[in-house]
């Protein structure tokens, strides 16, 4: 933020309590922050270098395909007649909520098919989520980048382990014949669950809890090694037996289709049903600690105390 010049500064900024740091979404629609394209050449290395700090180089990789994607989608757009909107990679924006170094402030870098959140903590990132990808093409089916489906592990890990399932449970994993048009969560700023659908991991043996454990690894691992370790160990103390996985819609490549996890503690929906099945969107979520409200509420009760603690022995 030193950095930047006071006309980009002020793009960027906003008070930690705003509520923009709740009013995120994936749609290709006007947004508030500092875009890509009014950064010049070092603050976007910055950003990258910001990027860094809480991605792996596979995650990283992923957004940077997902903001690549947009040319791609444009020019098939374009030549199928269909274009409604700019598809610009320079759309992509950096939100800045708090004052960076003080004791929480978080920021958020989104555009279309993106929408990343952070919050820090007394200096330490206490929360990843949400976190939105999503892709369209799923898969580019002509042109140069043919055969390119930059979000194929949500998908393909998913079918290992339906696939993996025996009679019964899949039955039991599979909730509607027909998948949702968009995952249901959609932007919600706060998630409010349902009971768990489908077949828990507790079903699960051997292999199939493997299976189970690597579709939860490829939301996590999007996240440099020391958040993704956490966010597991969060999931392993409250046991992957807790966790459902759920299907709706057709089994056979290419068919609409949706999948969700739902546990405790980790939330993940995905759902490939617009333009022929060829369009993903994805979410990766935490009930109690979306936007690190739970770590936020505990900091601000110990602050508080600490506070009543001092006003009584100057009294």
């Amino acid at each position: 933020m030193d950095s930047l010049g006071a006309p980009e500064r002020a793009l960027a900024s906003f008070p930690f309590d705003d509520t923009q740091r709740k009013n995120w979404h994936y749609v290709p629609s006007s947004r508030m922050g500092l875009p890509l394209d009014k950064m010049d050449t070092a603050t976007r290395g910055q950003t990258r270098k910001l990027l860094s700090t809480v991605l792996s180089p596979a995650g990283k990789g992923t957004v940077q395909a997902i903001i690549d994607h947009e040319v791609i989608l444009g020019t098939t757009e374009r030549a199928q007649g269909t274009a409604r909107h700019a598809r610009d990679p320079g759309l992509y924006y950096l939100s800045v909520f708090g004052t960076v170094g003080s004791p929480a402030w978080g920021w958020r870098f989104e555009g279309h098919h993106l929408s990343l959140h952070f919050t820090v903590v007394d200096g330490d990132c206490i929360a990843a989520l949400p976190s939105f990808l999503g892709a369209n093409p799923a898969e580019v089916r002509s042109g140069p980048h043919k055969g390119l489906r930059i979000l194929a592990p949500l998908e393909d890990r998913a079918r290992v382990l339906l696939d993996g399932l025996q009679r019964n449970q899949r039955e039991r994993a599979l909730i509607r014949d027909r998948a949702p048009s968009d995952i249901i969560t959609s932007n919600d700023r706060s998630l409010s669950l349902g009971r768990a659908e489908g077949v828990a991991g507790a079903s699960l043996a051997g292999r199939q809890r493997e299976h189970l454990l690597a579709l939860v690894e490829a939301y996590v691992n999007r996240l440099e090694p020391r958040l993704a370790e956490a966010a597991l160990a969060t999931v392993r103390d409250l046991g992957l037996d807790s966790v459902h996985f759920a299907w709706a819609g057709g089994i056979a490549p290419g068919e609409p289709h949706y999948y969700r996890l739902q546990g405790p503690r980790f939330f993940a929906e995905y759902d490939n049903v617009q333009n022929g099945a060829n369009h993903v969107h994805s979410v990766w979520r935490d009930s109690a600690n979306d936007f690190g409200e739970d770590i936020l509420r505990a900091h601000h009760r110990r602050e508080h105390g600490l506070r009543e603690a001092a006003g009584r022995r100057l009294s």
